[in-house]
């Protein structure tokens, strides 16, 4: 269940998703970890300007957060992502062990090639791991976040899809 406190979070990634660009061609993808009402990181996608495909908003948050908490047992942050995380922000929010992924649009809120694989939903892999303690909620300030990406019906040149 989404909370007043997670709107407010989920509203700052919003703003710090637009501060790298208002169109969906821009990826504005942000992720913020919060541990004990405190942010421990926030981050953007930076995927084009390091030329890096781990580069993602949550990779980023989690490399910060790993250095200001001074540990990557992240246990009792809760991450915020404007995005349904992929597969691979999925699998390290559970290295990572974060208590909650509270994310906005999800992937049938958005175009396909945000996501890698066609039939299974990366939270799945959140219901396989050996994680009961892992908290998803998605669907926090859904309309707003998705206004960031491309809709799923959106006609997107294939040079622009990323996982296409």
């Amino acid at each position: 269940m989404t909370h007043e406190t997670d709107k407010a979070w989920m509203e700052q990634a919003i703003k710090l998703a637009m501060s790298k660009g208002k169109s969906p061609q821009d990826t504005p993808i942000a992720a913020i970890i919060v541990l004990d009402g405190k942010i421990l990181a926030r981050a953007i996608n930076q995927t084009e300007e390091l030329c890096d495909a781990t580069a993602h908003a949550e990779m980023m948050a989690f490399r910060k957060a790993g250095k200001v908490h001074g540990d990557m047992d992240l246990r009792g942050a809760t991450l915020y992502s404007t995005l349904q995380p992929c597969g691979m922000c999925t699998m390290a929010s559970v290295w990572a062990k974060v208590g909650r992924i509270v994310y906005g649009a999800g992937r049938d809120d958005v175009h396909r090639m945000y996501f890698e694989d066609r039939h299974l939903d990366t939270m799945d892999f959140i219901k396989d791991a050996w994680r009961e303690d892992l908290v998803l909620e998605g669907g926090c300030l859904k309309k707003q976040c998705a206004a960031l990406y491309f809709k799923p019906d959106d006609d997107v040149p294939i040079e622009m899809q990323g996982n296409i």
